[in-house]
């Protein structure tokens, strides 16, 4: 099992912005495909965005033009740069060892930081 542990969450105005971090532990980080995953109050746990080992990135259209997915191998670090932040952007934000390139997630999850954006 791979340690995850993300940073970065706050309390920010509408408009603002924020920049997630997700530390992994594992000897063959550069080979994960990693992903952001949220999940507001009583919603369900949703795909945001995605970097492959072979850095492909995907993004879920409510964030596409607004959120920045990427990795630093030599760290053992994902980031998700997130502008322009919306109050339905309030989550809390996960990072996954994902299953396989279409980042179906794992079991193997952050414990989260939470994201709160104020109108």
């Amino acid at each position: 099992q791979v340690q995850l542990v993300e940073s970065g969450g706050g309390l920010v105005q509408a408009g603002g912005s924020l920049r997630l971090s997700c530390a992994a532990s594992g000897r063959t980080f550069s080979s994960y495909n990693m992903g952001w995953f949220r999940q507001a109050p009583g919603k369900e746990r949703e795909f945001v965005a995605g970097i492959s080992w072979i850095y492909r990135i995907y993004y879920a259209d409510s964030v596409k033009g607004r959120f920045t997915i990427s990795r630093d191998n030599a760290k053992k670090t994902v980031y998700l740069e997130m502008n322009s932040l919306k109050p339905e952007d309030t989550a809390v934000y996960y990072c996954n060892v994902a299953r396989d390139s279409s980042f179906a997630p794992s079991d193997n999850w952050g414990q989260g930081t939470q994201v709160t954006v104020s109108s």
